[in-house]
């Protein structure tokens, strides 16, 4: 297969003001209403996420597939499946979803910006500390398709063009 005529790949994410999306490996906010909308748009997926991003996890993702990437041989958790590269995560995904999430962290959203055709971005009007970030990325090449505000939060839908 390849990932580069992959036409459903989609990226979900929550970024500040300020483009952080991490600090210290845990998420520097909590809004209920994101996690909400997270779960929601992402319930019966599968999701590709780097192994420090799944580690961070506070608890499981029930109703979704984890597929986690990383360069440790040895990893390996019953909870979800791994792959060492992101073509092979991609490549795994396809094969039962139609349309599998990247969700972090800053290195795999790095990796896989040029091969997504649909991102998911809230973004918070506030700014914060953080160690990570989401990349800056082109965005005469996409289109707004949706927009939902809910207090400190904006929901928007891009689609490449």
């Amino acid at each position: 297969m390849n990932i580069e005529n992959l036409n459903s790949l989609a990226l979900i994410v929550c970024f500040s003001k300020n483009r952080v999306i991490g600090s210290s490996g845990k998420l520097p906010w909590y809004y209920k209403n994101d996690l909400n909308h997270f779960k929601k748009i992402t319930m019966g997926h599968t999701l590709i996420m780097g192994r420090k991003t799944y580690q961070s996890l506070t608890k499981e993702l029930p109703g979704r597939k984890i597929i986690v990437v990383t360069n440790q041989k040895k990893f390996h958790d019953e909870n979800c499946e791994v792959a060492h590269s992101i073509t092979q995560a991609i490549e795994l995904a396809a094969k039962t979803d139609e349309m599998p999430f990247i969700c972090g962290g800053e290195q795999i959203y790095r990796q896989t910006l040029p091969l997504v055709r649909k991102m998911y971005i809230t973004e918070i009007n506030k700014k914060f500390a953080g160690d990570t970030s989401f990349p800056e990325f082109n965005e005469k090449e996409w289109d707004e398709i949706d927009r939902k505000k809910s207090d400190d939060l904006t929901f928007k839908i891009l689609k490449r063009i």
